[in-house]
């Protein structure tokens, strides 16, 4: 798995997560900070690969759950490499324990599009994907993908 940001330009290789799970519609993964943070320490990811979103379960170093944090992203598989790399389309969206949420960085979204940092369709399919995720919080259905992370948390 790789991770491909465009605001900064980068792109990681996620060597050290751990595959617990995957097949042709999902990989579920289990993972550590990147970089220590007082935070947060660790948690799961699943990344929906029809569905262009990654949701992630993030955790506090004593085991509390931080928030629910979800990325709108795009997938490129490489069948040379047998590996993934999930482009992040940087719109977020944040669900707390409490049931708070927040939608983060529309602006880099909109910053990218003026920049030509992605494409049109992009742009589009980040603001579809966005609110179809929004609306599984609206609705009460979001457990459909912490379903897929909890079998996993123990």
């Amino acid at each position: 798995l790789y991770r491909r940001r465009l605001i900064p330009d980068e792109i990681v290789h996620l060597k050290d997560d751990v595959d617990l799970y995957h097949d042709d519609t999902v990989i579920i993964t289990k993972w550590k900070t990147i970089k220590p943070r007082k935070d947060m320490d660790h948690g799961f990811s699943a990344y929906l690969l029809k569905e262009g979103i990654k949701v992630s379960k993030f955790y506090r170093a004593d085991n509390s759950l931080l928030y629910w944090y979800c990325d709108i992203v795009d997938y490129e598989y490489d069948a040379t490499t047998n590996s993934y790399t999930s482009t992040d389309l940087l719109t977020d969206v944040v669900l707390y324990p409490d049931g708070q949420i927040r939608v983060l960085d529309l602006d880099e979204l909109a910053e990218a599009s003026v920049k030509d940092m992605i494409t049109k369709d992009q742009l589009h399919s980040a603001l579809v994907r966005t609110d179809k995720l929004l609306n599984t919080m609206y609705q009460k259905t979001f457990d459909q993908y912490t379903k897929l992370i909890d079998r996993y948390d123990i």
